[in-house]
């Protein structure tokens, strides 16, 4: 019978990439249910061979190409772990970034009306919610398919205060009747090399690509925000790291107001917002 080690040397000696170790001892906790504390100190524990065989095939799948997230259906973000499957997007750690500029203009008990917009797994709307009971977030995207995880996402975390709504960006809010506009929406450029490259290359395109400059979602969302929002509403997008001066551009031409601009944790300028 292979142990823990045997089974986690033989993915370390196939794996490539910078979490080669984490992504092994993810596998092995998500895969046969050996938590990675587990993995460390015992080592030479022995696994069934069904256990060994389901390990290697989603090494198999790893080493193909396909997302960690995917093959283990989940993703941590913030204090969550998400469902994550091929409909949506993986989470990733600079969109904390945009949580954490919103949560910075909401008010702890305020009663804000806030719209996450193409909310995919949920990620940020579910966020804004458990942080701000009070307020009620309507979460929108345009795939049935993305909102059925996004929906069992917040079933676990049963945050009633967050509303579903399939549609494409702001076409089913009234005017007038938000008071924070926040989204992370598709801002590749439609020939960009990273399409067909990585992880990026298996998530949904819809997701992702956004025009020859990957700028026509943002201007669209940041256009058609101003009718949306209430007077002194914000609204604060993420965006790809030298798009910055052009977002800001288009806030400036919509007639917002305190425009900034936030960078990453890898020193990129990743989040705009203003208020109207």
């Amino acid at each position: 019978m292979p142990t823990t080690q045997n089974l986690l040397t033989e993915a370390l000696s196939s794996l490539t990439g910078p979490e080669t170790r984490q992504e092994a001892e993810w596998l092995m906790e998500a895969i046969c249910g050996i938590t990675r504390t587990r993995q460390f100190s015992h080592p030479h524990d022995e696994l069934s061979t069904s256990h060994a065989l389901r390990f290697r095939e989603a090494l198999q799948r790893r080493l193909s190409g396909e997302p960690l997230a995917y093959i283990i259906g989940y993703r941590d973000f913030w204090d969550m772990r998400l469902a994550i499957t091929p409909d949506v997007l993986i989470p990733q750690p600079d969109t904390e970034v945009l949580v954490e500029q919103a949560l910075k203009r909401i008010p702890a008990t305020a009663e804000w009306v806030i719209a996450d917009l193409g909310a995919g797994s949920g990620a940020v709307a579910l966020v804004l919610a458990r942080e701000r009971p009070s307020c009620h977030v309507l979460a929108t995207d345009v795939s049935a398919s993305a909102l059925k995880v996004a929906a069992g996402n917040r079933a676990d975390y049963k945050a009633m205060n967050v509303q579903l709504v399939q549609t494409s960006w702001l076409q089913s809010v009234a005017p007038g009747s938000l008071d924070m506009i926040v989204s992370n929406p598709p801002y590749i450029a439609e020939n960009d090399d990273c399409l067909v490259s990585g992880d990026v290359s298996r998530e949904p395109r819809l997701a992702l690509s956004a025009g020859p400059e990957g700028l026509d979602e943002l201007n669209c969302i940041i256009r058609d925000s101003v009718s949306s929002l209430k007077t002194g509403g914000w609204l604060l997008v993420e965006h790809g790291f030298q798009q910055a001066r052009d977002v800001a551009g288009l806030f400036s031409q919509s007639g917002y107001l305190d425009i900034f601009t936030i960078k990453d944790f890898a020193g990129n300028e990743r989040v705009t917002g203003g208020r109207l």
